[in-house]
């Protein structure tokens, strides 16, 4: 609506500039015309030629004339009555009244024609070209018609004054045709101006809506290195909020400034990175010069190296967990002959103490890696997803009672904890399972050798995106910060008969059904390992049908 009201405001505007406006100038041309045609008369008329034949009528008329000159500028103000009345009224005004002065100054002679011309080049301004004419063919008329009039009243012949008379109104002609054509070809640049104006505003906008939506930060400087524009990403990037147009670059991060004034001194030279407050938070800077001249603007391109290195470890890791797998399944048959030989040995009688363990030793590494293999495979043929609508509450407790009766731990060494027993969530129930279930085994498999495990499954909400989630808390030792953020690498494991994979698979099963799996910093309480599920408003429509 703001948009639709300041687009008619512009047309408003753009209309008044051709019709209103010049009107408006056209009575103040006349009111300072005629207050110096009574001037000159009233107060130089010895000196002057004007009302040189009939001064009362001189007198007369250039006072009436303004006195309408005033009345018209207050009708113009106040828009009433409408345009065209007002414009052709005003024309017809101005011919006759410099008709009757230019009568009463000896005719064509007095110099006052140059007056009607002016007259009708403004009225093929303010009106159209057939109008326009219609003008030039009443001031034809009217000064022909005076010069008759007053070779009536003289009883005299002039042959020169025709002549001069009818220059004038060729000159008329010409005037009203010229003008009309000059007025066409000015409305019609300003028509097209006009709609280039728009194009480019709307341009502008496009190309801001797309610098403001684009993932790389952009900040545009001027030659003088003030902030000409700047879009969300780079403020984020940079830390700085609150920053404006026409602000420094050096007081938005003067590391970034340093490295734009070192570009220009050497544009040649590799850019560095810029440390925002940690080794993990860091940003490359890209600098482009805007125009051709050394004192220009520069384009300043701001790449989060985090995203970079995460798109790259996803790269790599896509690459080699096609390799693995490949391998992976070269690995099953040879590996299956070990694990059949150890077996078939196993059962001899013969066989020494010292020969048994190492048979034990045999077949339990074939079977860890045999685990190995098989959670590649799975890494490579993920199962597909059937989501469907569950409680969470409910299915909490099936999991708990089934988590118990595996013996992996007493029941009242886990509990729950649920804020809203009604919350529901759309997942496919397995992959939910192998999740949780791989996430409580190693809550159990982790924890204090000298106390009995706790475990607590509790369900919330999140406060950044209004979605559930569920907490899977313990009360082990927890996790070192400077291990924290390798635990979801593939192969990483701190136990020496551990794969290194749940984790990672957890974690992949999670991101392939628009869930989050992270881990929580919960210092001296253990670890806690948090999933959050999609919201209602972030499901697809089909989920929600």
């Amino acid at each position: 609506m703001q948009s639709h009201n300041t687009d008619s405001s512009i047309t408003q505007a753009s209309q008044d500039a051709r019709t209103w406006n010049p009107l408006r100038l056209l009575t103040f041309y006349r009111v300072i015309l005629a207050s110096l045609l009574a001037i000159l008369f009233f107060g130089l008329r010895d000196e002057t030629s004007l009302g040189l034949s009939y001064p009362v009528v001189y007198g007369y008329t250039v006072l009436a004339y303004l006195a309408f000159s005033v009345l018209a500028g207050f009708s113009t103000r106040l828009r009433v009555p409408g345009y065209e009345f007002q414009a052709i009224t005003q024309v017809l005004v101005d011919i006759g009244a410099i008709t009757l002065l230019m009568f009463a100054s000896g005719g064509p002679s007095s110099g006052l024609g140059i007056l009607l011309i002016i007259a009708v080049a403004t009225g093929s301004i303010l009106l159209s070209s057939h109008i326009a004419f219609a003008f030039a063919a009443c001031a034809t008329l009217a000064v022909i018609g005076e010069h008759f009039y007053s070779n009536w009243l003289t009883q005299i012949a002039a042959g020169s004054d025709f002549t001069q008379a009818g220059l004038l109104g060729l000159t008329f002609f010409v005037t009203a045709a010229v003008t009309a054509l000059l007025v066409q070809r000015i409305r019609e640049s300003e028509a097209l101006a006009y709609s280039r104006g728009i194009d480019v505003a709307n341009l502008a906008k496009l190309n801001a809506h797309i610098v403001q939506r684009l993932q790389a930060g952009i900040i545009v400087t001027d030659h003088d290195d003030n902030i000409r524009l700047i879009n969300d990403t780079a403020r984020k990037l940079l830390h700085a909020r609150d920053t404006f147009d026409g602000q420094s670059l050096e007081s938005l991060s003067e590391p970034l400034y340093r490295q734009l004034l070192d570009w220009k001194d050497s544009p040649d030279n590799e850019p560095t990175l810029l440390f925002q407050g940690g080794d993990s938070d860091s940003v490359l800077p890209h600098f482009t010069r805007l125009g051709s001249a050394d004192a220009s603007g520069a384009l300043i391109f701001i790449e989060d190296t985090a995203t970079i290195i995460r798109q790259t470890q996803q790269i790599k890791l896509a690459s080699l967990g096609r390799l693995t797998a490949s391998i992976a399944h070269e690995i099953r048959n040879p590996l299956g002959a070990i694990s059949h030989a150890a077996q078939l040995l196993n059962e001899e009688n013969t066989l020494a103490d010292a020969d048994q363990r190492l048979m034990t030793i045999i077949h339990d590494n074939t079977r860890r890696v045999n685990a190995i293999v098989e959670n590649i495979l799975q890494l490579s043929r993920p199962e597909r997803s059937i989501p469907q609508t569950i409680r969470l509450a409910d299915w909490l407790d099936k999991f708990v009672d089934e988590f118990v009766q595996s013996g992996t731990c007493n029941r009242e060494e886990i509990t729950c904890s649920m804020t809203d027993k009604h919350a529901e969530i759309r997942i496919d129930p397995g992959l939910l399972h192998q999740v949780v279930w791989n996430l409580c085994q190693n809550a159990v498999q982790h924890g204090k050798p000298d106390e009995n495990v706790k475990l607590m499954l509790a369900t919330g909400l999140s406060t950044h995106i209004d979605a559930p989630t569920l907490d899977i808390i313990d009360n082990g030792p927890g996790i070192p910060a400077d291990m924290a953020d390798k635990i979801f690498e593939p192969f990483f494991t701190t136990r020496t008969s551990g794969t290194g994979l749940g984790l990672y698979i957890a974690r992949d099963i999670c991101e392939s059904n628009n869930m989050r799996l992270e881990y929580i910093q919960n210092p001296g309480q253990g670890s806690c390992f948090r999933i959050t599920f999609p919201s209602a408003r972030h499901l697809p429509v089909t989920a929600l049908a």
